[in-house]
């Protein structure tokens, strides 16, 4: 039998333990859902994307970002009575400024497990994938990616992008070479510079429309990838509220009109930069 006193003195020692242990654990769980709390208390809901994306994000005329990911965005702002505020940030550091708190939360990314690695995303609210431009003198060469499979082309994309990671996959025999924006790598197609660009497939089929004398349009995707919101690891509160909303816009119709607004029309072209 214990004495009485180192008795009291264990107790006190295992009550303190469990009330330390418990304290550290709702300060983690405190931590990793921190995003929601921060939205509301500063009124504000920031958007991390790279401008230029179409027609997801792109600069209008007046300065001001539009896009059908931002239009979503601003209508969760909205719903969720905070301001909409755009991070436009380039797309090697887009990451990192989500994980310095930059912004709360990242503009469709394309999931793949070694992003996965460093985000958690929300279910898909996309689905597409990889397609490729062609210069047009190689309109009788090259059908599908497979004939571009070859030493003897050279197939520009963008640095950090799925496109690079597809072209490094099934073009692996090629010349890849890599630039800083999605801007610069199709402009090499178009000026002669490159045989092909990869990228994906609205932007391409946005800009064939745009340049048909420049570029071909192998319009069937190679890879298949979807589209989601990127967020830090283990927020499961933004998390879950991210899914309700989208579950919600797609129920109620809101989803469907900005899609058709940005997808099924040209209208808005004549307002970008």
């Amino acid at each position: 039998m214990l004495f009485p006193k180192i008795k009291k003195q264990i107790y006190q020692l295992v009550i303190g333990t469990v009330l330390i242990n418990a304290t550290v654990g709702t300060n983690a769980v405190f931590a990793a859902d921190h995003t929601v709390e921060g939205i509301l208390k500063s009124g504000q809901l920031r958007l991390c994307f790279e401008a230029g994306y179409l027609p997801f994000e792109m600069t209008a005329k007046d300065g001001q970002y539009i896009g059908f990911d931002i239009d979503i965005a601003k209508h969760l702002a909205h719903s969720l009575g905070v301001k909409f505020v755009p991070v436009n940030t380039a797309w090697d550091g887009i990451v990192p400024a989500l994980k310095t708190g930059k912004c709360d939360f990242i503009a469709g990314m394309t999931v793949t497990p070694k992003r996965n690695l460093s985000v958690t995303f929300a279910d898909s609210y996309l689905l597409m994938g990889q397609s490729i431009l062609i210069s047009p003198k190689l309109k009788d060469k090259i059908h599908s990616y497979r004939d571009l499979n070859n030493s003897k082309y050279t197939v520009a994309t963008q640095m950090g992008t799925t496109g690079a990671q597809g072209a490094k996959k099934y073009l692996y025999n090629a010349k890849i070479d890599l630039y800083d924006t999605s801007a610069d790598a199709v402009l090499q197609v178009a000026n002669g510079q490159a045989d092909a660009f990869v990228y994906d497939m609205p932007y391409n089929a946005m800009y064939a429309t745009e340049h048909p004398q420049k570029v071909i349009h192998l319009a069937h995707p190679f890879t298949y990838e979807p589209l989601a919101w990127a967020i830090r690891p283990e927020d499961s509160q933004f998390l879950n509220l991210l899914n309700n909303y989208m579950k919600q816009i797609k129920g109620d119709g809101t989803y469907q009109r900005i899609y058709d607004k940005w997808f099924k029309s040209d209208s808005w072209k004549k307002n970008i930069q």
